[in-house]
């Protein structure tokens, strides 16, 4: 008589997918960050090649820098996306009553400004300095904290809004400005001068990470859930 095998079933296949992003963000992260700790020199050229190349648009084009300005002091601003997390967290807690699923999305966007700001003090990198800056930010370079912080809550929210299964207009229409934002974030924070390039990119993939792992952590808290 043939014995069962067993050996535990392979996980469902959403799960096996789901550390697909982290294998991958999780070593990309670590990369540009420890190649940004020791200062490799190919990545510092680079670096500055860019930024004084967008530094010199940035002055040459006023009314483009005027408004790189105001959507990234008012409609990018981290502050904006928290209030922004906070609103969602409001409405899951109104309309769905789900306290842990608006609990869980305001530890991790603070849990990411925590990451944030102690990778800022640890590398303590240095911001561009321009003898005509066109603007000016705080504290430490590395990762970029509007860039981190508009990916973790675009990223977030985007996922929660598939989660509870919105019609595809919504959704197109959700991705598109989860999209813009991000990217648009980031490419101003450079424009502007106050970040290199991979500043952003970091702040780019820490945030990623940070909101794979995070939903990971939901879809083991509710495993019946729709995203």
């Amino acid at each position: 008589m043939h014995t069962p095998d067993t050996d535990s079933p392979p996980g469902p296949p959403r799960q096996r997918t789901a550390r697909l992003p982290a294998g991958v963000l999780a070593p990309a992260s670590a990369l540009v960050l420890v190649l940004v700790a020791v200062e490799w020199r190919p990545l510092l050229r680079l670096d500055g090649d860019i930024a004084r190349t967008t530094h010199r648009w940035a002055v040459a084009e006023p009314g483009l820098t005027r408004a790189a300005r105001i959507l990234t002091d008012w409609v990018w601003d981290p502050w904006t996306m928290r209030v922004l997390c906070a609103v969602a967290a409001g409405l899951l807690v109104w309309r769905y009553a789900d306290r842990w699923t608006a609990g869980w999305l305001v530890l991790t966007v603070a849990v990411a400004t925590a990451v944030q700001q102690g990778l800022k003090a640890a590398l303590d990198r240095a911001r561009p300095v321009w003898p005509d800056p066109v603007d000016s930010a705080h504290y430490a370079a590395f990762p970029s904290g509007h860039a981190m912080t508009a990916t973790v809550v675009c990223g977030l929210l985007l996922w929660l809004v598939h989660r509870h299964g919105v019609g595809r207009v919504l959704w197109r229409t959700a991705l598109a400005v989860a999209v813009v934002s991000v990217a648009g974030v980031g490419l101003t924070r450079v424009w502007l001068g106050v970040h290199w390039p991979t500043d952003v990119l970091g702040g780019w993939l820490i945030g990623a990470l940070v909101v794979t792992v995070a939903v990971g952590v939901h879809r083991r808290r509710h495993p019946h859930g729709t995203g």
